[in-house]
């Protein structure tokens, strides 16, 4: 029996290597870590423009007469809250209440849908979802070997976008519209994962160097640079942004992980809904807490105690660049310490000082209202 060893590779692999990105593994895809270096992408991002290859990214496209009702029994969040034009985060439940993925599903018309799900989950959620559609009216396919996607993400993109897609400039946050570009069918959407302004476009594979090179052209007046997965994991944890597989998985269930704000329990039933209402009613165990650090660069495993004992370990962490410390989030119990709380962490056989921090750490023009109010 042999082992498939091989990295998957993006339609955009060449062009990341002619602009320098170092490549490494990122759950079987090979994908850039950084170009010319993190904290120089980090600081382009929260100042101005960055462009990420996010195409190992899946999208799954829910169609039919109970497109809606499959997507409302799955999901947390209330899938009303997606009318055509629009978008929800969500976390897709099993029985437990646990996470099968944490997706942004977008509604393209009362009966079709647009689920961007995680790399390495793709295929888990499409046949998650194809379980659950028994008997229903419903068609769930797994497009995400058809598409490639980059997101251009700061304050600068709109500008950007003035000339490549000025349609998109109407979107509020979570907001989606379908544009031919470059002669083929493609879709723009206003989300990201680092805490700024910006925009995802979703292509087919044919063009999507295209629209990468085209995103290099209209940011050059802005200093846009090429960012990998360095400045996105210290981008995404700033800003309280949660990672599949690292912070959240199908054991910890959203209350859990301090994400209260996507369960809707009064929307009817749906998967998991009894488990979370038993919590949202007693309270949980453990909850997925912020701490920043007063020196020395934390990591993912590091442990985290309270006056001498051993309260949880961190699950991910790293140096922020905008704050200039250690940041990180773990499961901790007690589940209610109050920010400020005095804790200490781990790192390398040294005990160093922390105190409890309230989530965001930072927040950037993607948390501006007018971005959710699209006013």
């Amino acid at each position: 029996m042999s082992t498939e060893t091989t990295l998957r590779r993006t339609a955009l692999n060449e062009t990341m290597r002619k602009y320098g990105g170092k490549m490494v593994d990122f759950h079987g895809w090979e994908l850039p870590i950084q170009f010319a270096g993190i904290l120089k992408e980090h600081e382009a991002v929260r100042t101005s423009a960055g462009i990420f290859d996010v195409s190992h990214m899946g999208q799954v496209f829910v169609t039919g007469a109970d497109a809606f009702k499959l997507l409302q029994k799955t999901n947390a969040n209330d899938l009303r809250k997606a009318t055509p034009g629009k978008g929800v985060y969500s976390h897709v439940t099993n029985e437990k209440a646990g996470l099968v993925d944490d997706i942004i599903a977008f509604c393209l018309a009362p009966d079709r849908y647009l689920v961007i799900v995680n790399a390495a989950t793709a295929t888990k959620d499409y046949e998650w979802f194809r379980t659950q559609a028994a008997k229903m009216l419903v068609k769930v396919e797994n497009r995400s070997e058809d598409f490639s996607m980059v997101a251009v993400q700061g304050p600068k993109v709109p500008l950007m976008f003035e000339q490549f897609a000025p349609e998109a400039l109407k979107l509020p946050r979570f907001g989606i519209v379908e544009k031919d570009i470059f002669g083929e069918h493609c879709y723009v959407s206003r989300t990201g994962y680092t805490g700024e302004d910006g925009f995802e476009v979703t292509a087919p594979h044919s063009v999507i160097d295209r629209v990468w090179e085209k995103m290099m052209e209209l940011g050059r007046p802005y200093g846009i640079v090429p960012c990998g997965l360095g400045a996105r994991d210290t981008l995404r944890l700033e800003s309280g942004y949660l990672l599949y597989g690292q912070d959240v998985d199908d054991d910890h269930t959203t209350y859990e992980a301090n994400y209260g704000w996507v369960v809707s329990l009064d929307k009817g039933d749906f998967i998991g809904r009894d488990v979370l209402l038993a919590q949202k009613q007693g309270g949980v165990g453990r909850k997925l807490t912020g701490l920043t650090l007063t020196g020395g660069v934390p990591r993912p495993g590091c442990k985290v105690f309270k006056d001498g004992a051993h309260i949880g370990d961190l699950a991910s962490a790293t140096y922020s660049p905008t704050l200039k410390k250690g940041i990180g989030v773990g499961y901790l119990v007690p589940p209610d310490l109050k920010p400020g709380a005095p804790l200490e962490v781990e790192i390398h056989g040294r005990r160093v000082k922390a105190e409890v921090s309230r989530v965001p750490f930072h927040k950037g023009t993607a948390f501006s209202k007018d971005l959710y109010t699209g006013k």
